[in-house]
């Protein structure tokens, strides 16, 4: 039996089922330190996939979990992620610097140039 996506995999803070994923970036959009962004997937159907680039900056808010349409990303526990050595990020003026930057890039990930 497979293990359920919900499960953490590998003491990550943040991770996705980009099975369930549509990439529709409203998980982007809600993200204040810029942990996430889109990259080009040719065989997604919307033409972009969720990208994990700044796990280290997670602050665990979960915006990100709650408001996906899909239920396809995940916000670990903090008591989990406590227990494997690892704890959330504080919210930093890098961080949110970044989140303005990936929004000015139509949600994409820095290292994307362009449009989705």
């Amino acid at each position: 039996m497979a293990a359920s996506p919900m499960v953490n995999p590998g003491d990550q803070p943040v991770w996705v089922n980009t099975d369930n994923c549509k990439a529709c970036d409203i998980c982007v959009s809600v993200c204040p330190s810029g942990v996430l962004g889109m990259k080009y997937e040719s065989t997604s159907t919307l033409g972009a996939m969720i990208s994990i680039d700044h796990p280290e900056a997670c602050i665990g808010c979960n915006e990100c979990e709650l408001t996906c349409p899909d239920f396809a990303i995940y916000v670990a526990d903090k008591q989990e992620l406590k227990a494997a050595g690892l704890s959330f990020a504080k919210l930093t003026d890098d961080a949110k610097a970044r989140q303005e930057q990936i929004v000015a890039n139509n949600y994409m990930s820095l290292s994307e140039q362009g449009v989705k």
